[in-house]
């Protein structure tokens, strides 16, 4: 057993430089778990606004966690063991058994584990309260310095980390077990047949890019998008892997076939390796390219979020207190509204800045001039789909101050969202409006705000329009089925007191209206203040923040990892090929150029095709926030560019840091 545990140690210590990093990555790992599951169940958020939120943030994150860690550390191990393959084989040719062989394997696992759960575990409780500090900071709680320690925790570390390294043990006894001596000892020369330019999968790869690319910048409506995004997931992570493994090599093909190129001495050297390397290892680099395009993704739009929410819940909350009262008749207001400010003043303060209209919201399909309501339920994905409200002009008239004035069969309009470049819009077959006035400006619901379809506001002459249009479209939805249409009275208004003394209004009238002995005639109420919301908006925006910060440092550690080891055994792998070409003449200024190409080429080929794909999966992404409210396009290409520009930054000095190392390989 001794000699055995002594093997192992030998064995981690004479491949420091693929250990080492290997050790640290499971560390990170253990750490970022821990942190992630000590904030999931940590009772100091308990008591704080939004802090449930955060915590059912941080509980998705141990889930995303544990998938993420297995995937990259059988992976990454991958690597590990194609280098000790040649190791094992010379043990196996000098009489060690395959069983013997599986007892140093084992050695080598376990103390890993133990070094990775010891550096982790320790590192995770070291830096748990400042993880905590900075969660707290941004829901806007109030930080306590009780230090604590969460067993919990741990125990899921030690637990779901065993389960990870147990899985890739049995994979390495695997590779090991069905492979024969000879094959070991020579694993590192395996596969080196010159490879075929095979246009079948190239071809394959760039119609399934080129179709997601499609779904990407065609896709109008926002819930279409969510499905959409999925598959276009799918399709580019598919793509780009065939596009990196048989699109470069068939592009290196057509390289070669250009003699004025290919016949240069750091063109022949660098396309030469290339077309080899491409073919080996163009799953690192795809890899690479999806991991970029994962952290770009990721903190783009939760850095957006975040950075945005003070606006978002602005347009989601326009006042301190929001009320919406659903049937209530229009002679019925002015009762309903002195009924508010009676129990506003009971409190010792009075509505201010109060924003109040009426309204029918119906659904339909924009088709031409005409808003079919017969088509609000369908599920076809070329179709306008949109929400049309019909406000009275009297209600804006009143809260912008104007004298806007409409005849019979006459309409101005607002659009949240994409126009409508007709001047009559047919309304199915109820009627028609003549569209007089396009306005600039108006305050739209909190609940269209936070809503994906574009709206037209539609302000009309009549009150009346409102319960024609509305009775309408519900009798619509009795026979073709679809959204029902609502006859809504919107009012909100400021306050000037503390928040405890809103909390308490918003609970008043809640108590108030929703009594079954209320003498005002209506279907019900819905009432929302803005400090209560505040606790579940800042909660899941900066939890999506935080996550955000985690996994694109997770994805950029990724990234990384696959790049070091990616250029040692690369540079392992090429050393005997310089060699070969020293004796046949070439100097070592040449060898540094044809290096230098053929490093920069596959190096930042992932960073550019990650650009590419940020571009196109640009107008998408914008879709996608909207479901958070945040339709801030500029913001969000300018928080894009700059995540670019420092992730770019970044990978810069990976590559010089990595280049040099395997530079220094090739060159002994």
């Amino acid at each position: 057993m001794r000699l055995y545990a002594r093997l192992a140690a030998g064995g981690i210590r004479r491949n420091g430089k693929l250990y080492i990093p290997y050790i640290l990555t499971c560390s990170l790992m253990v750490m970022i778990f821990y942190i992630v599951n000590f904030l999931s169940d940590n009772p100091l958020l308990d008591g704080m606004r939004g802090g449930e939120m955060m915590k059912q943030m941080m509980t998705i994150g141990v889930i995303i966690m544990v998938v993420f860690s297995a995937i990259f550390l059988f992976y990454t191990n991958s690597f590990l063991i194609k280098s000790r393959k040649r190791e094992f084989g010379l043990y196996n040719i000098l009489g060690m058994g395959k069983r013997n062989l599986a007892r140093i394997m084992t050695w080598e696992t376990l103390m890993v584990y133990l070094m990775s759960m010891a550096l982790g575990i320790g590192a995770g409780i070291l830096f748990s309260k400042l993880a905590e500090l900075i969660a707290v900071q941004i829901i806007r709680g109030e930080a306590q310095y009780q230090f604590s320690v969460s067993g919990t925790a741990v125990a899921a570390c030690l637990i779901v980390f065993a389960v990870i390294f147990f899985l890739i043990h049995l994979n390495v006894l695997r590779q090991v077990f069905t492979a024969k001596p000879i094959e070991l000892l020579h694993s590192e020369n395996a596969g080196e047949k010159p490879p075929r330019a095979n246009w079948f999968p190239a071809v394959l790869g760039a119609l399934m890019l080129g179709a997601a690319y499609y779904m990407a910048v065609t896709i109008e409506e926002p819930m279409t998008a969510m499905l959409g995004f999925m598959a276009a997931v799918i399709l580019v992570i598919a793509a780009t892997y065939l596009l990196f493994i048989a699109g470069s090599v068939v592009i290196c093909r057509a390289l070669q076939k250009n003699k004025k190129y290919y016949y240069r001495t750091n063109h022949f050297v660098s396309v030469s390796q290339m077309s080899f390397r491409m073919r080996k290892n163009g799953a690192g680099l795809a890899s690479i390219c999806i991991l970029s395009t994962m952290v770009l993704v990721t903190l783009s739009s939760t850095i957006c979020l975040y950075m945005g929410e003070g606006e978002i819940l602005e347009q989601r909350y326009p006042r301190d207190i929001v009320t919406s009262v659903y049937g209530l008749p229009e002679s019925g207001i002015t009762s309903y509204r002195e009924s508010v400010e009676e129990i506003v003043e009971k409190h010792g303060v009075s509505p201010e800045n109060v924003l109040a209209y009426s309204y029918a919201d119906l659904s339909g399909a924009v088709i031409g001039n005409r808003f079919d309501m017969e088509r609000a339920n369908t599920d076809e994905v070329s179709l306008d789909l949109r929400s049309v409200y019909v406000v009275p002009i009297d209600d804006y008239n009143a809260l912008y101050g104007t004298d806007i004035r409409l005849s019979d069969g006459e309409a101005a309009v607002y659009f949240k969202g994409k126009g409508f470049d007709y001047d009559e819009m047919q309304i199915d077959d109820w009627g028609s409006y003549r569209i007089t006035q396009r306005l600039d400006k108006f305050t739209i619901t909190g609940t269209d705000s936070a809503t994906v379809t574009d709206t037209i506001y539609l302000f009309v002459k009549n009150h009346s329009d409102l319960d024609s249009l509305h009775s309408y479209q519900n009798s619509i939805t009795e026979v073709h089925g679809g959204m029902l249409s609502y006859k809504v009275y919107y009012y909100c208004f400021d306050l000037d007191c503390d928040d405890s003394v809103k909390l308490e209004i918003n609970k008043a009238l809640t108590d108030e209206f929703r009594a079954e002995n209320h003498p005002l005639t209506y279907e019900w109420l819905s009432t929302e203040c803005r400090v209560f919301e505040y606790e579940e908006f800042f909660g899941l925006y900066g939890g999506l923040f935080f996550l955000g910060i985690i996994f694109g440092g997770v994805f950029i550690l990724a990234a990384v990892l696959i790049m070091y080891y990616k250029q040692i055994s690369e540079g392992f792998d090429d050393r005997a090929r310089f060699d070969i070409l020293r004796k046949v003449g070439m100097n070592d200024r040449d060898i540094r150029r044809a290096v230098d190409s053929q490093v920069l080429t596959v190096f930042f080929a992932p960073l550019i095709a990650a650009g590419v794909h940020m571009i196109f999966a640009f107008p998408m992404l914008t879709k996608l926030l909207g479901l958070f409210a945040m339709r801030d396009t500029g913001f969000l290409a300018l928080v894009t560019l700059v995540c670019y520009a420092v992730f770019a930054g970044l990978y810069i000095v990976v590559y010089a840091a990595t280049s040099r190392s395997y530079y220094r390989i090739v060159s002994r």
